[in-house]
């Protein structure tokens, strides 16, 4: 990525393992990274790394779902200045099953992707300087582009969040703040240790943030990663219902 030398980036989520492959192809070319989270021991061992790899990564501790989301930020904006990129990579898959059983579980998975995610986006967005250049990356999920049976609570607030960066985007067209919605498919991470990876379906953190790194130099709107969730889900989301309604996914 050119100029990420001069680059200050925030990542939320800093033991994600798809922002550790992004933060180390920004560390390369030397940006200064803030790792945020609450796992401090993680986040430290992941600054580490990125230090060895030429970044200047510092670590910020805080409950990303259930922050005090403004004055948390305002800490942020007083400790490291204007970033000129935050990523927002935290999220918790849960498990259906246990989601339609227990609501607690249910109401987890919700303030997880979806209600923290966009107060995070709110009390960020009400700092930048409105003149200033900035980016903001947000992880989604292909899983919200339509409902499904095998996991329609996380697909939800997926589906949530996107239209809510849809509508920042919208608001903030033709203005210096830029926002790139990635929406992986399914993703070899500690997140889906528990799942069967038999398919040629799934990829490596690392090719999400070769591809995340694209969409921001390149200015992209929406992108679902690897390229061909893409054609998969343009079908999905215009099967009749009548058809839809007779698939098991």
């Amino acid at each position: 990525m050119s100029g990420a030398a001069s680059r200050n980036v925030w990542i939320l989520g800093g033991t994600s393992a798809i922002a550790q492959a992004y933060a180390r192809r920004l560390a390369e070319r030397g940006a200064g990274l803030v790792l945020v989270g609450r796992n401090e021991e993680k986040l430290q061992a992941n600054a580490a790394d990125l230090s060895a790899r030429g970044g200047e990564a510092s670590v910020e501790t805080t409950d990303l779902i259930a922050a005090d989301f403004d004055s948390v930020a305002a800490g942020l904006f007083e400790r490291h200045g204007q970033p000129d990129e935050v990523v927002v990579a935290y999220g918790l898959l849960g498990t259906q099953p246990q989601a339609v059983a227990d609501l607690g579980h249910a109401r987890e998975i919700i303030d997880a992707n979806f209600t923290s995610t966009a107060l995070w986006l709110l009390a960020i967005r009400a700092r930048l300087d409105p003149k200033r250049p900035a980016t903001i990356v947000v992880l989604s999920s292909v899983a919200g582009d339509r409902g499904r049976r095998a996991n329609f609570v996380y697909g939800a607030a997926k589906g949530g969040l996107d239209r809510f960066v849809e509508g920042l985007q919208h608001a903030h067209a033709r203005t210096p703040l830029h926002l790139v919605l990635v929406k992986p498919g399914f993703v070899d991470t500690p997140m889906t240790a528990h799942q069967k990876k038999d398919g040629p379906l799934w990829a490596t953190p690392e090719r999400i943030a070769r591809e995340m790194e694209r969409a921001v130099e390149r200015r992209r709107f929406v992108v679902r990663t690897p390229w061909f969730w893409m054609p998969i889900m343009l079908v999905i989301r215009n099967l009749p219902r009548f058809l839809f309604h007779r698939l098991k996914i």
